[in-house]
């Protein structure tokens, strides 16, 4: 069976597991696995899950991108300062083995620490009785391997929590992803479903996960990763379960094999649009690169990302 095949077979096999979990209900929770982990995926829009060569950070765009990294190690680590002075930190680790390419990610959002108030009877005000702290986590392992020189797949198993006072709530989730080069030009395209799991609870409300199907492809249209100038372009579909359907468009400019500039736009978004970025490639001389993302949210203002990440033989 060529590898077409079993990319469209596997993708119709999906679809009645699919429609049923991508019911539209307007409402779900751990929403903070819905932002972009890395800078390098910020600031392409997030159209990312056709990349191939996103190193340790496939984890959280398509775990079947892990094949084909070619290094023995690959690391990363990114922070961004979020909206209403929270923190958002992410990092990843990948080893490439004989038999596959293992992952770890995590991520931790840190809501920070917020007065503890009781309500006095009588009285109009609250009084403060100190402090309390929330927070999220998710911790994954990743496995993906390429079947051939043009088909990978790759699956995250990952642990999630958030945490408010002396109440939580968790759930055990998982990713899958496919990536398929097509054969014509450097053409690829890649699928994969986030965040899919069982509904949990916190305290006595139910809610659903942010399950996301991804549809992407990409393709150098000007030279290959070798060329002293490359330009890529992605484009990316979204369905998610809690909102309208989603495109993200993207372009990626590699100078000297050196220097990348970024940038990506959002369609269909209630604030987000436009983004931009730039990085610095790791050398021979130093196996470590830097990128940054710079990300618009309309009215709730912008969001600025660092990511340095490395790979090591």
């Amino acid at each position: 069976m060529s590898m077409k095949k079993l990319f469209i077979i596997t993708m119709l096999a999906a679809m009645p597991l699919l429609a049923q979990e991508f019911k539209k209900v307007g409402q779900s929770g751990f929403v903070f696995l819905e932002i972009p982990a890395s800078a390098r995926i910020a600031a392409l829009g997030e159209a990312a899950v056709a990349l191939s060569d996103v190193g340790a950070d496939a984890a959280f765009a398509n775990p079947a991108a892990l094949g084909w990294i070619e290094k023995s190690h690959s690391a990363s680590f990114s922070y961004a300062p979020w909206f209403a002075d929270t923190k958002h930190y992410a990092a990843a680790y990948a080893f490439n083995s004989p038999i596959g390419v293992f992952g770890l990610g995590a991520v931790l959002f840190d809501f920070g620490s917020m007065p503890r108030t009781e309500f006095v009877s009588g009285n109009r005000v609250y009084d403060i009785l100190g402090e309390f702290k929330a927070d999220a986590v998710s911790l994954g392992l990743s496995y993906s391997r390429k079947l051939t020189d043009q088909f990978s797949f790759g699956v995250t198993l990952k642990y999630v929590r958030e945490t408010i006072d002396m109440y939580h709530a968790n759930n055990v989730l998982f990713d899958g992803g496919i990536m398929y080069y097509t054969g014509v030009g450097s053409w690829r395209i890649g699928a994969s479903i986030q965040h899919f799991g069982t509904e949990t609870e916190y305290i006595t409300d139910q809610f659903k996960m942010p399950s996301i199907l991804r549809l992407g492809a990409a393709a150098e249209i000007l030279g290959t990763h070798d060329s002293d100038v490359r330009v890529t372009a992605m484009l990316e579909a979204l369905h998610p379960t809690d909102g309208q359907e989603r495109i993200n468009v993207a372009c990626e400019v590699g100078l000297l094999r050196t220097f990348v500039l970024r940038g990506g736009y959002k369609f269909f978004y209630d604030e987000e649009s436009y983004s931009f970025g730039a990085g610095v490639l790791p050398q021979s001389s130093l196996p470590a690169g830097v990128d940054f993302a710079f990300v618009d949210y309309g009215r709730l203002g912008n969001v600025i990302r660092l990511t340095v990440f490395m790979e090591v033989n």
